[in-house]
């Protein structure tokens, strides 16, 4: 019996829930029926003549999807909410079972046809006509979803350091402010003078932060009320770059390959060619990331991007790299058959700069040619003696007559050079040994001839070194040079690019915040 019974109720309860819910609908039915009837959407809902239509506009931002530096374009997901009164879907709720809200499709009744006036793409109108509820009162809220492709015009001075402020300016293009006046939304008492952002349903962009998000109405004082475009509503997005991306991938490896290039200085003053080939390699490569720059950002003439001129700045250095480069190979190459030093660079290159920049040069790199040495006369008697003791051939004295000839020949030689050692002074030993024999004066001056051929070779060798010495020391001061203007001028482009912040409040002058 009890499960017959509770069976039965459930029967009843469900055959009254759908007689309610019959109702309601007949009732909904009955109401849109009655509101339609003699009801033209292409008037405006003006009671009597002079009446304006004030219409609040509320946006409410859910994801910035992207700006579009090339394009210039700013393409965000949005709600429009717009509330107005219309007199002629007034109701009383006792007339229709209490029945206080109606949902109507928004073609139905009329619009304020408020559209996006920067759009992009040609799409002024909304994305979805979604049904809009009409208040027993008359009153009207349409909260309609869109997907807008805006103008923005990119300043790409600080690119990739860059703040922008964008802007959506919604517009009626049929009604004038004698007609329809547009205001910003008021809840609680509170004009609502931002962009709306739910944290629930916003989705962070990647790329852009969002500094400042304001919202104003207005009016164009050089054009009259009368003119459909005295009156706008415009919602402000002031944006600031994360710049993580391009540091990371393009200028990081770019101040990379810019310092490794400054090490061409460390390579020998002779290998030119190596030098050359390993800077235009660099070059090369900086030119690629310039291209790559080059199809980021807008093609205008009004501004060069910082990143640009960091680039270009860095490829000028490649080119002067390559060029000193150039000037030390041919310096270094010189022989003195082709130039001569003067005694000026040898003291400025050889002496005052490498002391300023510590450097360490051996200004004389080959050896002295060395002296004769002067024996003394106790040498000279054992050396007498001893040739005397290796000469004698007391029992061959007729077979080898010509051995004595030589024995007395060289006793005679070893006297003129004893008596020229006596007296201290190599020329004399030399010109004693020319008038000594002919053999040993041809000797003597085949010796004098080496000597004269080495010391010659000697002083060319030298000053040869000299003009590599003179390429080494202009490649560490091109090295000490470029090294400080590179340094110098990445840190002026980072603290300037530090710098280049958002400000602090929207508008210059005003100290509003236009934040909740």
């Amino acid at each position: 019996m009890g499960t017959q019974t509770l069976l039965c109720l459930l029967m009843i309860t469900g055959t009254c829930l759908r007689c309610t819910l019959a109702l309601a609908q007949n009732q909904e039915a009955k109401l849109l029926s009655h509101l339609m009837e003699n009801y033209n959407r292409e008037l405006r809902p003006a009671e009597k003549e002079g009446d304006i239509i004030d219409v609040r506009i509320k946006l409410i931002l859910t994801n910035l999807i992207y700006l579009n530096e090339r394009d210039e374009a700013l393409k965000t997901n949005v709600w429009i909410d717009m509330k107005w009164t219309d007199y002629r879907l007034a109701w009383k709720p006792e007339d229709f079972d209490g029945l206080k809200v109606l949902r109507v499709p928004s073609k139905m009744v009329w619009l304020p046809d408020i559209v996006l006036e920067n759009n992009i793409d040609g799409k002024f109108e909304v994305t979805l006509y979604v049904n809009l509820l009409i208040h027993s009162n008359g009153f009207i809220h349409w909260l309609p979803p869109a997907i807008y492709r805006s103008t923005c015009s990119v300043i790409v001075a600080y690119f990739p350091f860059d703040w922008q402020n964008c802007t959506m300016v919604f517009r009626s293009q049929t009604y004038s402010a004698h007609e329809v006046q547009l205001l910003l939304a008021v809840e609680e008492g509170r004009t609502i003078e931002w962009i709306v952002i739910e944290k629930a349903d916003f989705t962070e962009n990647g790329e852009w932060a969002i500094k400042h998000r304001p919202a104003k109405k207005v009016l164009n004082r050089h054009l009259t009320p009368d003119d459909v475009n005295y009156q706008e509503i415009v919602f402000y997005l002031i944006i600031q770059r994360k710049p993580l991306f391009y540091i990371i991938n393009i200028i990081v490896p770019c101040v990379l390959i810019s310092f490794i290039g400054v090490l061409t200085y460390f390579l020998p003053a002779k290998a030119g060619g190596q030098k050359c080939t390993f800077s235009i390699n660099i070059l090369l490569a900086q030119t690629v990331f310039l291209i790559l720059i080059a199809k980021k950002v807008p093609e205008t003439s009004q501004a060069v991007p910082l990143i640009s001129k960091y680039i270009t700045f860095l490829i000028v250095v490649t080119i002067v790299i390559v060029g000193s480069a150039v000037v030390v190979l041919n310096i270094s190459l010189r022989t003195p058959n082709t130039h001569s030093m003067s005694n000026m660079v040898k003291e400025v290159f050889l002496n005052l700069i490498p002391r300023a920049l510590g450097m360490h040069l051996r200004h004389d790199m080959m050896p002295t040619w060395p002296e004769p040495i002067i024996r003394r006369r106790s040498s000279l008697d054992l050396m007498v003696k001893a040739e005397e003791y290796i000469l004698r051939q007391a029992r061959t004295e007729l077979m080898f007559q010509k051995q004595k000839e030589r024995d007395g020949l060289i006793k005679d030689i070893l006297q003129i050079i004893g008596s020229s050692l006596e007296n201290g002074r190599s020329q004399d030993l030399y010109y004693s040994l020319m008038h000594a024999a002919p053999e040993i004066r041809a000797c003597v001056e085949a010796c004098n001839y080496i000597a004269k051929a080495k010391q010659e070779q000697s002083e060319f060798d030298k000053e040869n070194e000299e003009w590599i010495l003179v390429g080494r020391v202009i490649d560490r001061v091109c090295f000490v040079v470029i090294s400080c203007v590179l340094i110098f001028v990445t840190t002026g482009i980072f603290v300037a690019a530090h710098f280049n912040q958002a400000p602090l409040h929207p508008f210059p002058g005003d100290p509003k915040k236009y934040l909740p």
